[in-house]
């Protein structure tokens, strides 16, 4: 039994008082995933499911995997979010099947050049123009439901080319080799690529304040944000495959 459970049974309502203490944290992840959501999304049902995804979180965490409670939670929470929005899933299966030949795309023109792949190289491999590929960059940008804690998860997502994809998100960020694999390839982004990741995911900016930041319409922002997702995509590819070799 976990040491949190252990506490909980020892201190009747100890429980109740962890989630109320959490609970403005499930309110600000879901305002922060509804700036990449759909309006058909309703920020009441992502809190629903976000207390939910805190109940079972202060249920089963354990102090012993090194991982603080809100860092747990954070990740439980935003998952069960996740789960709910796809119960309903409004992305065509035309802007996966787009997503992932964007990213085999930016894999071989790497391979070919050795360095960051530029977005008319892409488009030419794509054999489209580049206004179509921005948009396509868009269309998969404002579909897709990415996490770096669930880059293994979901079906039909960005994840597919991952391996372990049955994993819940708290065992796969605590891979210590997937984590090293992924901080290095954020590391390895272009310059502005990498600036709009950590305004987005570590500062929780959205794109119009990224814009701002850099200097640029929220829609380029937004090119920006889906170019680096399915870059990396496209660099994590190797270690899924290695991963699955040595399974």
């Amino acid at each position: 039994m976990s040491s949190l459970a252990m506490y909980t049974m020892a201190q009747p309502g100890a429980q109740d008082e962890l989630i109320t203490r959490h609970a403005p944290l499930v309110k600000r992840i879901a305002y922060h995933l509804m700036s990449r959501l759909p309006s058909s999304v309703q920020v009441d049902d992502l809190i629903q499911a976000g207390m939910i995804g805190l109940l079972e979180a202060s249920r089963n965490y354990d102090a012993a995997q090194g991982a603080s409670f809100e860092t747990y939670a954070s990740i439980r929470i935003r998952g069960a979010m996740l789960d709910e929005v796809r119960k309903n899933d409004w992305a065509p299966r035309s802007v996966h099947r787009k997503a992932r030949a964007v990213a085999q795309a930016v894999r071989e023109v790497e391979h070919k050049v050795g360095r960051d792949a530029r977005d008319h190289e892409v488009a030419e491999m794509l054999g489209m123009p580049l206004d179509e590929y921005h948009r396509l960059l868009q269309d998969a940008n404002g579909h897709r439901i990415f996490s770096f804690e669930e880059l293994g998860a979901g079906e039909d997502t960005v994840g597919d080319d991952f391996p372990d994809h049955k994993l819940n998100p708290f065992e796969g960020i605590q891979n210590a080799d997937f984590q090293r694999c992924l901080a290095e390839a954020i590391e390895n982004l272009p310059e502005r690529e990498r600036l709009v990741i950590s305004l987005y995911y570590d500062e929780e900016l959205n794109l119009r304040e990224i814009g701002e930041v850099l200097g640029v319409s929220e829609s380029r922002v937004s090119q920006l944000h889906g170019q680096a997702l399915l870059r990396l995509q496209a660099r994590l590819k190797p270690w899924g495959a290695e991963k699955s070799e040595g399974q």
